[in-house]
C-alpha cells in the first residue's frame, strides 16, 4: 500500500499499519518503551516529529501505541487523525494525573466517566450550550472488569483536563474538587469530544501519581510499579474490544 496516499501532516502510515485500538500515554518514549516491553513483534509505524507509533502483539492480538503528545491540541490532532484517516476504532489514553479528592490515594487507577474542562475545545462546535465529554461505557466496563481481576484500586468518575499546568489562579483547580472531580491532568477531554464527533470510542484511563491536597507523590520506582499494573489492564482490556 502506498503510504504517500494517506499521509497527514502528523503521521506517515496507512490505515493497515493501525490496530482498531491505540493506547496513547503522552510521552514519546513512554510509547517506546510500551512496545518494547510489552508487545511481541513490534514495529515502528510512525516516527513524524518523534512521536513514536508502534504496532505489535499483546496475547496473539493486535494492538498499537502511539504518543499523543502534551495537552488537549496535541492529542486532539493525533487522536483526530487516528480516528478519520486511519480507521482506528477506539483509543485508550494511559497516563499521570493530580488527585484532587480525599476519595482519592496516591497509586489508585482513575477511569475517566466525564471529563470536565477549562478548554474552549468544543466551542468548534457551536453548539447552544456545554457539551459533556464522556467515555465509551463499553470500555470503562471492561477495564473495570480487568482491574478487579488483578485486584487493583481504582476510582470511577470525573476528570479535569485542563489547559493550563500553572495558573495564576491558584485556588482554580480545588474549584473543581467541590463538584466531586476525582484528579487533574490535560487530555482526555479533547480525546472524548473527537471519539463523540467521529463516532468511535475511547476511554482514559490515569495513576495517581502525586496527590494535590496531601501533597504526597510517587518516587520513581514506585511510578513505574503503578504503571505496569494500569498497562495490563489497558492491554487487556484492547483485546476484548470488538
Amino acid at each position: 500500500m502506498d503510504k504517500s496516499k494517506f499521509y497527514t501532516p502528523h503521521i506517515k502510515a496507512t490505515p493497515d499499519d493501525f490496530a482498531k485500538t491505540v493506547l496513547m500515554p503522552g510521552d514519546p518514549l513512554r510509547a517506546k518503551f510500551i512496545a518494547e516491553t510489552f508487545l511481541e513483534n513490534a514495529k515502528l509505524v510512525n516516527n513524524v516529529r518523534g512521536i513514536h507509533g508502534y504496532t505489535g502483539e499483546w496475547k496473539g492480538e493486535r494492538v498499537s501505541v502511539m504518543a499523543s503528545g502534551m495537552g488537549m491540541p496535541s492529542i486532539g490532532i493525533y487522536s483526530y487523525e487516528l480516528y478519520n484517516f486511519f480507521g482506528v476504532e477506539n483509543i485508550m489514553r494511559i497516563g499521570s494525573a493530580g488527585a484532587i479528592s480525599t476519595d482519592v490515594k496516591v497509586r489508585d487507577i482513575i477511569f475517566g466517566m466525564g471529563a470536565c474542562t477549562n478548554s474552549n475545545f468544543a466551542v468548534q462546535y457551536n453548539l447552544q450550550g456545554a457539551f459533556a465529554p464522556i467515555a465509551s461505557y463499553d470500555m470503562m466496563k471492561i477495564a473495570i472488569e480487568e482491574a478487579e481481576k488483578i485486584g487493583a484500586r481504582y476510582c470511577v468518575g470525573n476528570l479535569l483536563s485542563s489547559d493550563t499546568f500553572y495558573n495564576a489562579d491558584g485556588e482554580a483547580t480545588m474549584k473543581w474538587a467541590k463538584l466531586g472531580v476525582l484528579g487533574v491532568e490535560m487530555e482526555a477531554a479533547a480525546l472524548y469530544m473527537n471519539a463523540a464527533y467521529s463516532g468511535k470510542r475511547a476511554l482514559a484511563i490515569c495513576t495517581v501519581s502525586d496527590h494535590i491536597v496531601t501533597g504526597e507523590a510517587l518516587d520513581a520506582d514506585a511510578r513505574q510499579n503503578s504503571f505496569t499494573e494500569m498497562m495490563e489492564i489497558a492491554l487487556n482490556t484492547a483485546i476484548r474490544l470488538k
